[in-house]
């Protein structure tokens, strides 16, 4: 697998305009993190679960930023409920980056489960989703960025593990 720069991938974010950030800490998404930490652009702040991320991100919003969450799969059970009672109802977009930990059934056995059914949860709580890759960034980023501004509707970016930088 071909994979993208850390912080080419956070400068375009920045871009992008998305400018504020959190989430739960990752080693598939440490060196987004990292990067994210340095860069006077982004505000980045660090949350105790992926519920508590999600209510950060809503406020973010409300207050007239362009939130993203970054959290391993297995978060998507902690901040679910969140997202189908808050933001779902009350159109409050977020660009929510989430590594795939178990992808295919190789990990340690506590991601196994989520692995398979993350994107199953997605579907079923009607959230919109893609697995990003190298190749199809401009066109995900496109497609999120529409059912973010126009649709007021979270978007998940699926991170395979090996796709970012561990440091940048």
């Amino acid at each position: 697998m071909s994979s993208l720069t850390s912080q080419a991938f956070v400068d375009r974010l920045i871009r992008e305009n998305f400018n504020f950030f959190t989430g739960v800490p990752c080693s598939l998404l440490s060196g987004l993190i990292s990067c994210l930490e340095e860069v006077e652009e982004a505000r980045y702040t660090p949350s105790v679960r992926e519920d508590a991320a999600v209510g950060l991100c809503a406020g973010a919003y409300l207050a007239g930023s362009l939130p993203v969450l970054l959290m391993q799969n297995s978060g998507l059970g902690y901040c679910l409920n969140a997202f189908t009672s808050l933001n779902l109802i009350y159109r409050i977009p977020v660009l929510v980056i989430m590594s795939w930990r178990g992808q295919g059934g190789k990990d340690a056995p506590e991601h196994i489960i989520m692995g398979d059914i993350d994107q199953k949860l997605l579907e079923t709580a009607g959230m919109d989703y893609a697995i990003l890759k190298p190749e199809n960034l401009d066109e995900v980023l496109a497609t999120a960025k529409r059912k973010i501004n126009e649709e007021k509707r979270p978007y998940t970016l699926i991170v395979e593990k090996g796709l970012f930088d561990e440091r940048h």
